[in-house]
Order: structure tokens, then sequence, then C-alpha cells
């Protein structure tokens, strides 16, 4: 099917996270999620959140994850938040077991730069890029934003997103 043509390719977002002074990233890119959860069995941390340097909300819940489009059917899709398809120019801002009921996924465009501040009673928190995860201080915060390239993959045939979504999800049975 490549030989002949029978493809297509998709460009895909990625998130580039860095730290403040005091962290080093070990894996800076992800093409799902970067997760910030609490470690353990703590209790619930407060993560707060600035978009393009503006406070937007202190998330008191058991993590915070900021998906790409492509990442929305991935983690993102199993706290309960939104679904997009895989070129939907956006980020996803999803509490993990929130401990306020007001408080909802968010949708944002992906030119968005995302600044956390995590709190924790233990004065740790744990990050996930796309499922590798490293511990940190509550002294280190995270920068997050779509990085300047893409991932490209290849479709064969018709395998699409709307297709796959309907298989797997049972759609229309």
């Amino acid at each position: 099917r490549l030989l002949q043509g029978d493809y297509t390719v998709d460009q895909r977002t990625l998130l580039s996270v860095t730290c403040s002074e005091g962290g080093h990233i070990m894996f800076p890119h992800a093409l799902n999620e970067v997760a910030v959860l609490k470690q353990g069995l703590s209790s619930m941390i407060t993560v707060e959140t600035c978009l393009n340097g503006e406070f937007l909300h202190a998330y008191e819940a058991d993590g915070l994850i900021v998906a790409t489009a492509t990442g929305s059917t991935a983690y993102n899709m199993s706290v309960g938040g939104p679904l997009m398809t895989p070129l939907t120019p956006a980020l996803l801002l999803s509490p993990i077991a929130s401990h306020s009921l007001n408080v909802r996924p968010l949708v944002v465009p992906d030119n968005s730069l995302i600044d956390l501040h995590v709190r924790s009673r233990n004065g740790g928190y744990m990050v996930s890029v796309d499922g590798r995860s490293q511990v940190f201080t509550d002294q280190v915060t995270l920068h997050i934003e779509k990085a300047n390239y893409t991932v490209k993959i290849v479709q064969i045939g018709e395998n699409n997103f709307i297709h796959s979504l309907k298989m797997k999800l049972n759609w229309g049975r």
C-alpha cells in the first residue's frame, strides 16, 4: 500500500516541557500528555495554573493533565476529558479527581503557554510525560507549550480517526 501511494501523513502536535531552576525533565516531549500527579498515598495537590502569563485557577485535585488533541483519547479520556480529532489545533487541561464540583476540563489554543506551580503537603509531586514518570519538589515550576516541530504519522488506507472511534467506543451499534 505504501508503494501504491495508499496512505496519508498526519502531522501531530507535541508538547515541550521545561522546568524552573532546580529541576531537570528527563523526557521533555509528549505526543499524548503531561500529567502532574500527587505522590503515592499523599492527599490532594494544588496546581496553580497560569495561561499565557495570566493566573487561571488553582486546581485542588489528585492531579492535572495537559493533553494534545492526539492525547485526548488517552489518559485525558479516562478522567472524563473531551475528545478531539487529532488535527485540532488545541490543548486540553483536565483535572484528575477534582475536589471542587465547579471545575471542568478546558480546551485552549495550541499556541498557549502553560505554567504550573504545584503545592503538596509532602513537598513533592510526580510528573508523567507520556507515561514516563519522575518526582519533583514543589519548588520546581513546569512550563508547557507546543513543541516547535511535529511528529508525522502515516495512515494506511481508510484507517482514520472517526472509524477508530466508532469501532473502539462501539458507536452506532
